[in-house]
């Protein structure tokens, strides 16, 4: 059984993405292939990280599924209703419950409107609450994000640091308390003191409301510290998705290692915990993936076969599913020949 079908058949599913498909047309008839049959589930309650290379569609996937970009094909069913069917005002009602934290804060703000005016915005669209309520509870949520209402509610957002602006957004997407929060980046303007606290708050937000995330990240300590599972994502495709404690001790596809051994040690003299073959070479052009696996022309462990046969998902230990013709054991990710 695939991780899609162990996953969607679950009853606590909340989202279900199934063979997703992001293509963008650009000049001499090609094709940018984003996203390319990508298949995984949440759980309510869950936290998913979603990690790989810059480049390799993370951000893409995440605007198809909130549908900001129309996908080519596939279905994203988020609480039992395919996104990819609706249309304007059934959309937008579907999405309330579904919202984003966007990489670039401050272009996802308006630099017309004052802070305490933005946070307000989504509790006065959907007509929740009074005017009075709508202040309150937009004061309260920019101060679990750090920001003094008092202080700084009247302010815009080029008044704000690029950091500042980010904890707004957060502040903004949690207004209406979604059923699932999808994260890209949202940390990764901040310093260690704000990521920990803007860490914390989302975990105290999953846990008293029973939200579900989707958390977005290069970095992959952060990943692991926030995410009950892991998928790892190359060029469009997944390759990697496992728990969290289960990727980071017994990675079982080259690319998830390689991106394990470019974490810093802050002991230079230490032993690597994944020391052996590194990976080589560039991401390819999403213009022209490479056939086969995507990943074979970086592959130190490529063998003919990579280059032919497009491997699918499998489970090769409970819960832990790899898209690779020879995944690895512990022995080899730790660099055994």
């Amino acid at each position: 059984m695939s991780a899609a079908e162990t996953y969607q058949q679950a009853p606590d599913t909340i989202l279900s993405v199934e063979d997703l498909v992001l293509e963008f047309p650009v000049r001499d008839g090609k094709r940018v292939r984003a996203v390319s049959g990508v298949s995984f589930a949440i759980h309510e309650g869950e936290t998913l990280g979603l990690v790989g290379e810059s480049g390799c569609g993370k951000s893409s996937l995440a605007r198809a599924i909130v549908q900001l970009y129309r996908p080519t094909s596939g279905s994203v069913v988020f609480e039992g209703v395919d996104l990819t069917r609706l249309n304007g005002k059934e959309l937008k009602q579907a999405r309330r419950q579904l919202q984003m934290i966007f990489q670039d804060p401050i272009s996802s703000l308006n630099p017309r409107k004052r802070v305490i005016e933005l946070v307000r915005d989504p509790l006065r669209i959907w007509g929740i609450g009074s005017p009075s309520e709508q202040l309150d509870r937009s004061r309260q949520r920019l101060g679990e994000v750090g920001i003094d209402a008092d202080e700084s509610g009247s302010r815009r957002p080029h008044q704000f640091s690029g950091g500042q602006c980010q904890r707004i957004s957060i502040a903004r997407a949690l207004m209406l308390e979604p059923r699932l929060l999808i994260c890209d980046e949202p940390v990764s303007a901040l310093d260690v003191s704000v990521q920990a606290q803007v860490l914390n708050l989302l975990e105290d937000l999953k846990r008293r409301h029973g939200m579900a995330l989707l958390f977005i990240a290069h970095d992959l300590a952060v990943v692991k510290n926030i995410s009950d599972r892991v998928a790892v994502m190359y060029l469009g495709r997944l390759c990697e998705i496992a728990s969290s404690e289960s990727l980071y001790r017994e990675p079982a596809h080259p690319y998830t290692v390689g991106l394990l051994q470019a974490i810093p040690v802050p002991d230079p003299s230490a032993r690597q915990p994944f020391e052996g073959r590194k990976v080589r070479g560039e991401l390819p052009s999403p213009l022209d993936p490479p056939s086969g696996c995507r990943f074979h022309t970086r592959c130190p462990f490529a063998q003919p076969r990579c280059s032919s046969d497009t491997p699918e998902l499998r489970e090769i230990a409970p819960g832990h599913f790899v898209a690779c013709h020879f995944p690895l054991t512990g022995v080899h990710a730790n660099g055994a020949a």
